[in-house]
């Protein structure tokens, strides 16, 4: 087993629950299908962080080629994982069985509520890319940190102008496009 397997199978872990509770999250939320109020914006965040899942994951792939790994390099990448858990376990509501108000189950309100602590998770994640970007793949400094901070503006809006959601919505999607073109 080459070191790159042995570290990778942390992170994958993590990633897997991530995944698992995303997709168990909007299975619940299909159960309860009466009860939820819908919203596009609040779906396609969801949509997004499911993406940065698969990924954080096929960057991994790429990481193979590093011969050196630094514990460092573990924590980072470890922390990365548990950022995007964070964003996948808080992206989309969840009911708490009180069936005489669902509010809770309101995606939009959920998303400016919330849905913003799944955010600054997300920005915990773009915090830790430009080190994986610059000592692991061994980027530019302008395309390890652009393209992050663009990622880290994006959820400081959302955390901040959360009346903004929909719109902000519609650009980090644009943005989670493009960097799984530059990613891919």
């Amino acid at each position: 087993m080459t070191q790159h397997e042995y570290i990778f199978i942390a992170i994958s872990i993590v990633l897997g629950l991530a995944m698992a509770r995303l997709l168990h999250t909007a299975a619940l939320l299909v159960r309860a299908h009466n009860r939820v109020t819908y919203h596009w914006a609040t779906a396609l965040w969801g949509t997004c962080v499911f993406i940065y899942i698969l990924q954080l994951w096929w960057v991994g792939w790429g990481l193979r080629l590093v011969t050196n790994w630094s514990i460092v390099d573990f924590f980072a990448l470890v922390i990365g994982a548990i950022f995007v858990y964070g964003a996948a376990e808080l992206a989309l509501p969840s009911e708490d069985f009180d069936l005489s108000n669902d509010s809770e189950l309101d995606f939009l309100a959920h998303s400016r509520s919330l849905g913003r602590v799944s955010a600054g998770s997300m920005l915990g994640y773009f915090a830790v890319g430009p080190y994986v970007n610059l000592t692991m793949f061994g980027n530019s400094l302008l395309a390890s940190f652009g393209f992050p901070v663009i990622g880290a503006i994006l959820m400081l809006l959302i955390i901040f102008k959360s009346q903004w959601f929909k719109g902000l919505m519609v650009v980090f999607t644009g943005y989670t496009i493009l960097i799984l073109y530059l990613t891919a």
